[in-house]
């Protein structure tokens, strides 16, 4: 395989994968301490926050889950506004464990209208949180997190992220835009294997905590920050992928924060207008077409499930195709973590190949 370029897991520097091939250690000594410590200032330091930061062996949607099981009881008014699958299953948790969710629709390739947001808000004082997804890998959307967070916080309600594809890619500063909490996971731009989810709490989640009814015990935020503060976490944790997030953070340091976010608006203008050099359309709206992944629309006699199987037999190349209702409308380039103008390059010089082989008449 050449390339893999889909919106996660993505590609890990050889230094990372070199690092789980280091010895098992001891999860309750120093060793591991040592480095639960030093890979929590770190993961501060790249979510931009003075706040707690925990790390959990898990999915992001386990992140997901924790985020909201340890801040609402059942019964709790929620407002969502999702805008694509990740949205709809942040969705679907809360309204699993009791919240009673108030949904705003959006259409799929939008981003929430952070006006909406506010009059539903102002219609229904009674909502406790506010479940928003800053980048929908689904649909190749961000949706404009700094401005629904001014919404939220003029309401004084919870603000509960799933960053899982955003942080440590695209811009998110997590004290400054008063996130309560965020979620991401470590195979999306952290350039780590998947198995880890890290999750930051303000001291007003830790609020909300104390009084959630929620059920919890896996995923009980609490025990972890008290297992932290020891240098261990409640249970076993992914020893091996702790050692490959390591490794990648501290290249993610070196190269800089508001590098690897210029580099990842350069990868993503660059796969947008390749996109459209070969007649094809983008499917987000372009003022806020994400660039961590983008998504494409199926035109023009595109058979996208031929030309993802002949992109990856003849060339190498893996790109995803569409979820659920967008199965065989879009398909979608992953571009987060370890990529370069280079890489999509190839991609696009690929796609110039294979689209009339798949149909596609421009």
């Amino acid at each position: 395989m050449k390339q893999l370029r889909i919106p996660g897991p993505t590609p890990c520097p050889d230094e990372v994968l070199n690092a789980m091939a280091k010895p098992m250690i001891n999860h309750r000594g120093e060793e591991f301490g040592q480095i639960l410590s030093e890979v929590t200032a770190k993961l501060k330091q790249l979510f931009q926050t003075k706040g707690d930061v925990l790390l959990l062996t898990a999915s992001g949607t386990g992140g997901l889950e924790a985020a909201i099981v340890n801040t609402l009881s059942p019964g709790d008014k929620v407002l969502s506004a999702p805008i694509g699958v990740f949205g709809e299953r942040f969705t679907a948790i809360a309204k699993g464990f009791g919240a009673e969710v108030i949904p705003l629709r959006v259409e799929w390739g939008k981003a929430a209208d952070v006006d909406a947001i506010r009059r539903a808000l102002n219609a229904e004082p009674k909502i406790k949180a506010v479940m928003v997804t800053h980048n929908e890998t689904s649909t190749g959307v961000t949706n404009d997190l700094e401005s629904i967070s001014s919404v939220v916080k003029e309401f004084d309600k919870l603000l509960l992220v799933d960053a899982v594809s955003s942080l440590g890619s695209i811009t998110l500063p997590v004290d400054d835009w008063h996130c309560d909490v965020v979620v991401t996971g470590s195979q999306k731009g952290w350039m780590a294997p998947p198995g880890l989810t890290m999750v930051s709490v303000s001291q007003e989640a830790w609020r909300a905590y104390s009084t959630a009814k929620m059920p919890h015990f896996y995923w009980d935020l609490a025990k972890a920050k008290s297992y932290l503060e020891k240098g261990q976490t409640p249970w076993t944790p992914a020893v091996s992928i702790v050692f490959a997030l390591s490794v990648s953070l501290e290249m993610m340091l070196r190269e800089g924060l508001a590098n690897i976010i210029a580099r990842h608006a350069r990868v993503g203008n660059a796969t947008r207008n390749g996109v459209k050099s070969l007649g094809l359309s983008l499917f987000a709206e372009e003022s806020h077409a994400s660039n961590t992944v983008t998504s494409v629309a199926a035109s023009d006699g595109l058979d996208t499930k031929k030309m993802l199987r002949i992109l990856r037999k003849e060339h190498g190349i893996v790109l995803s195709g569409g979820q659920q209702t967008l199965d065989g409308r879009i398909f979608r380039i992953g571009h987060l973590g370890w990529v370069t103008e280079g890489d999509i390059e190839a991609v696009i010089s690929a796609l110039k190949v294979v689209l009339p082989q798949a149909g596609f008449r421009s």
